[in-house]
């Protein structure tokens, strides 16, 4: 990386090796955290900050021993996709109450930090709205999505 990223440098690499799983570039194993330093010209901390963000949205996880490896089976979409798919599966309509933090923490299986970035990216799409004091509800419809 020659240049500082607006975004987060960790952020573009997550993009990019989120990237590199879909398109079946990585399959397996990832590469080592010495590689992707060296590929990335990064710190060991940016690429472990990186691999944090998709081992949040269960795209990859920790092998003791092997290291960093695409996570076997499960929905390889980002968390923000599987939780705006909570408004169908639970059939709500605008104004419902969406679920809290802790239960969405609990049906992924991940922290509340990257919930938190999960709602905020939702709330920031216009799909949720957050009434300080009462929770979240559901703001807007998102648009049907069609899957391959």
């Amino acid at each position: 990386m020659s240049e500082a990223s607006p975004r987060g440098t960790y952020l573009v690499i997550s993009e990019a090796l989120r990237k590199a799983i879909e398109e079946g570039e990585i399959s397996d194993t990832l590469p080592s955290e010495a590689d992707l330093m060296r590929s990335h010209g990064v710190s060991r901390n940016t690429i472990r900050r990186a691999l944090k963000v998709l081992e949040a949205e269960g795209a990859v996880e920790s092998a003791p021993g092997i290291g960093w490896r695409v996570a076997r089976g499960g929905d390889r979409r980002s968390l923000p996709e599987r939780m705006t798919d909570v408004i169908a599966e639970d059939s709500l309509a605008i104004g419902d109450t969406y679920p809290s933090e802790a239960k969405l923490c609990e049906r992924f299986g991940v922290s509340r930090t990257a919930v938190r970035r999960a709602l905020a990216q939702m709330e920031g799409t216009g799909l949720l709205a957050t009434v300080h004091g009462k929770g979240r509800t559901v703001r807007a419809l998102p648009a049907p999505s069609v899957r391959p």
